[in-house]
């Protein structure tokens, strides 16, 4: 009797690990950390360490040290293509340890994003909306025997934390108490329809070439009833200071016009862009992105 109580019971072991449902959840990891040392590997590490069956991925881990308006923008421009449940933990910190809250935010698509609240939430509350934020409550969501560390959040709270929701450890109520629906903020022009002219910001570069990528998307774009091989004005300005004035052929991609010459095209996204076909635009006409760079871009009146 025993033996057949023992045989069976190990038998009713080997079925439940057989069967046991793996998390499967996913965890895009982004940081201004570059690669340099081994900090997103001890990231990765203590995400491992909550649950093995975790699919770990990466953004980016070369934004542009406190760089944050950098990390709002690759987060609107990436999380769109992630399904539902997709956990994203992101590290650009520069207040790490201060007063600055660490949150998760679920928007109104079923992402979460695992951040202090320091402007990072930006663009994504903007264009994914806002589900619900809540506070991480580091007393429970918190690497154990951590508590002595003040820099490294991105490791101690924003891995584990992220790595416990995308595993089901927890559910988003047991992240920490709710916040009200509203983030801090980086101020930025938006792109908005002015009389006869469209006004816009540059949010980033596409930095491997140089273009320039701006946030008017192509429903707006369209309102000036620009037809290809057609010429726009383009002012860009940073801070009101002007930086590049021209008139520039709209063209659906580099090839149609010759090398060397500037173009306006629209780019992988559908947004309002400009480049050299060729050459590299940011660094011949000194133009950079951010919350301070702007565009204005009108229909070429006939002379």
């Amino acid at each position: 009797m025993k033996k057949t109580y023992l045989v069976t019971a190990f038998l009713i072991c080997i079925v439940a690990a057989c069967t046991r449902k793996k998390s499967g959840g996913i965890v895009v990891f982004q940081t201004d950390f570059g690669l340099k040392d081994g900090a997103v590997s001890a990231m990765k590490g203590v995400a491992t360490g909550v649950d093995p069956d975790l699919k770990l991925y990466d953004l980016t881990h070369e934004i542009p040290a406190y760089n944050i308006w950098e990390g709002a923008y690759r987060l609107q421009q990436t999380a769109p293509f992630w399904p539902a449940g997709t956990v994203f933990v992101s590290v650009v910190d520069p207040g790490v340890g201060t007063s600055r809250k660490s949150v998760v935010l679920k928007t109104k698509t079923g992402h979460y994003f695992v951040t202090p609240d320091n402007g990072t939430l930006t663009l994504i509350a903007q264009s994914l909306g806002i589900e619900a934020i809540r506070e991480i409550n580091e007393e429970i969501n918190r690497r154990k025997n951590s508590q002595g560390s003040y820099t490294f959040h991105g490791r101690d709270v924003y891995a584990y934390t992220g790595a416990r929701l995308a595993a089901g450890v927890i559910s988003f109520e047991q992240v920490g108490r709710e916040l009200p629906p509203a983030v801090v903020t980086i101020p930025y022009q938006k792109a908005v329809v002015q009389g006869d002219s469209i006004l816009g910001n540059i949010p980033i570069l596409d930095v491997q070439y140089g273009n320039i990528w701006t946030n008017i998307n192509d429903s707006i774009f369209k309102v000036l009833h620009v037809e290809p091989k057609a010429k726009v004005e383009v002012n860009i300005n940073r801070n009101g200071i002007p930086v590049f004035n021209g008139d520039v052929e709209f063209v659906h991609t580099f090839g149609d016009v010759p090398e060397g010459k500037v173009l306006a095209y629209m780019n992988s996204l559908m947004n309002f862009s400009l480049a050299i076909n060729r050459g590299n635009m940011a660094d011949s006409f000194h133009i950079n992105s951010g919350a301070e760079w702007n565009i204005v871009v009108r229909r070429k009146k006939p002379n």
